[in-house]
């Protein structure tokens, strides 16, 4: 199902959900045995991942970032055009770092653990659900 492109309806119907576990980044070369991370990506440097910090003391993987993970659960489109923009404006304004990224079905936020729920306020009262 493709997903919706009117800014103005995607923010409204955003719908954020804060995952419960606290992620960090890690850089490896190939994923260790039994790790499951949410989020990877293929650099030059090697594969980052998004892991529970849990996971990553479990591997002996040291994490950078300790972020909280917030899907925003309306359905974009991978072209929608300036949604993750006034969301990471909006966050940026509030002084919240934020490393954005779009799945296929749904966008994803990741924020300082410890701005978490200031980051949550942010996005509720831009999507007028505050």
């Amino acid at each position: 199902m493709p997903g919706d492109t009117d800014p103005v309806r995607l923010l409204a119907g955003m719908d954020p959900v804060l995952h419960l576990d606290r992620y960090v980044f890690v850089s490896v070369p190939e994923l260790p045995e039994g790790l499951a991370p949410l989020v990877t990506v293929r650099e030059d440097e090697g594969l980052s991942a998004v892991v529970t910090a849990d996971d990553a003391d479990a591997h002996g993987l040291p994490g950078a970032f300790p972020c909280a993970g917030i899907t925003l659960r309306v359905a974009s489109a991978l072209e929608a055009v300036g949604f993750l923009a006034v969301i990471t404006r909006a966050l940026a304004d509030a002084g919240i770092g934020t490393n954005p990224v779009a799945g296929f079905h749904h966008d994803h936020l990741f924020v300082p653990w410890e701005r978490r729920d200031e980051a949550m306020a942010v996005l509720r009262d831009l999507a007028g659900m505050s």
